[in-house]
């Protein structure tokens, strides 16, 4: 009796055993698939995916372009944000009115409404004609405003101790930084920073709106064809997880492997 209590609780600070684990993961996943196929049943409906076969090659394509457009996006959105993180203490008031500005508005405001604004006017006006450019662009201006908070954030945590302790024994402005900002810096974002990446793979799926040909658009477009909506926007976030799943997995580990006590 003690031996099954165990494998579904477990006390304070303490981790599940393995068996435990397994044991609960499967039982929620069959809780899920059970209330999903109830759920067709209900509405008699019979999920056929054999058909997406013949357009393997254009649902590969759109793939590639989302990875494409987000790796192109993570590495913008990051100088972006590195950018507008040290803006935020410039001695200038110009910039850090505007590093401010820009990240209330972006946080402020949904991604589909700056993708309408700055691909219809803003791009138009300056001959972005190129979508997956435009999409690029505005995806990593719409990240880097989250990516600036948590640079921001990571640098305000940094406590003032060491860097007095760093001046007292003798620390240049560059050994500072390079022996004690930099290292709990990367500490403290790359988890945060690689979660991010996740959020920008979905985010990338809103391109569709102004039909940039990326995995949610080819979805579109194959469920106007044979009207299958079911089985396409099932298989469309099946792909998703696939991007998304290890990222979150990798953030975790990182979580784990950068975390100390203060």
């Amino acid at each position: 009796m003690k031996l099954i209590k165990n494998l579904f609780l477990v006390r304070e600070n303490q981790k599940a055993t393995l068996a435990g684990a397994v044991l609960n993961f499967f039982l929620v996943l069959l809780l899920f698939v059970a209330v999903f196929w109830l759920s067709l049943d209900a509405i008699h409906v019979r999920l056929e995916f054999g058909f997406l076969e013949q357009f393997r090659l254009r649902i590969w394509d759109g793939f590639l372009v989302t990875i494409g457009i987000s790796a192109a996006s993570l590495v913008l959105s990051l100088l972006i944000g590195i950018l507008s993180a040290a803006g935020h203490s410039c001695r200038l008031l110009f910039v850090r009115y505007l590093c401010g500005i820009y990240v209330k508005f972006i946080r402020g405001t949904p991604l589909i409404m700056q993708i309408y604004l700055f691909f219809y006017i803003v791009g138009t006006a300056w001959g972005v004609e190129n979508r997956f450019v435009a999409g690029v662009i505005i995806l990593s201006v719409f990240e880097g405003a989250y990516i600036s908070e948590i640079i921001r954030g990571s640098l305000l945590s940094l406590e003032e101790s060491q860097l007095e302790a760093a001046k007292a024994v003798g620390f240049t402005q560059r050994q500072t930084l390079h022996y004690v900002i930099l290292p709990q810096l990367v500490a403290r974002t790359l988890p945060a920073l690689t979660g991010q990446f996740a959020s920008i793979i979905k985010d990338s799926s809103l391109l569709s709106m102004i039909a940039v040909i990326e995995l949610t658009q080819t979805i579109r477009e194959i469920t106007a064809v044979n009207f299958r909506m079911f089985e396409c926007y099932l298989f469309l976030g099946v792909l998703y997880l696939c991007l998304t799943l290890p990222i979150s997995f990798v953030s975790k580990r990182l979580e784990r492997r950068f975390q100390y006590e203060n």
